[in-house]
């Protein structure tokens, strides 16, 4: 998988150091609270995973699958939910985390569909927030990195579901994709 990556952007050090750094704040944050942490399967579970550890608070995790990808390398500009929260987000402190914040399409409907469960307050946590050269109808309120507009794979980031293993975040190489 290695010899598909054009260069890579952030190393395992950096991406601790930063998770690291928004646990420090999120825990900040929701002092005296016990959020509720979900996690937007398959891409953010690795950061999702590392950034609960680093949150130094009692805190609920759960999961929602939500997919606008599928096998392509452009959002399909559709939201198919695969599976709900199992908790109540009912007056909960919810923290939707996710890999990257590119189109806002996945956000959007996702921030639509979880805010109809009538939580306590929608925050969003995400790995990369790519700059598309536009405003989007969406922001994180927490965010490890602020990326220019590349195919990134690696640390739970996939093209058609691979390179989610590799350590670190790389560029994929043009002509993998296209």
């Amino acid at each position: 998988m290695n010899k598909d990556i054009e260069r890579v952007l952030y190393d395992r050090n950096r991406i601790a150091e930063a998770v690291e750094s928004l646990g420090k704040t999120i825990t900040e944050d929701y002092k005296g609270k016990t959020p509720l942490i979900l996690c937007v399967l398959k891409g953010a579970w690795i950061f999702h995973s590392d950034l609960i550890r680093a949150i130094d608070l009692p805190c609920d995790v759960d999961f929602i699958t939500a997919k606008s990808y599928g096998m392509g390398s452009q959002s399909s500009g559709k939201l198919r939910i695969l599976k709900e929260p199992d908790i109540s987000l009912e007056g909960r402190d919810v923290i939707i985390v996710e890999d990257i914040l590119d189109t806002a399409v996945t956000l959007s409907a996702l921030i639509h569909i979880l805010s109809e469960k009538q939580p306590g307050s929608l925050k969003i946590a995400v790995l990369l927030d790519k700059n598309l050269g536009y405003e989007k109808k969406v922001k994180a309120d927490y965010t490890c990195f602020k990326v220019e507009n590349e195919f990134l794979v690696g640390y739970g980031l996939d093209y058609a579901e691979r390179y989610r293993s590799l350590p670190y975040i790389g560029v994929l190489k043009r002509e993998v994709y296209q």
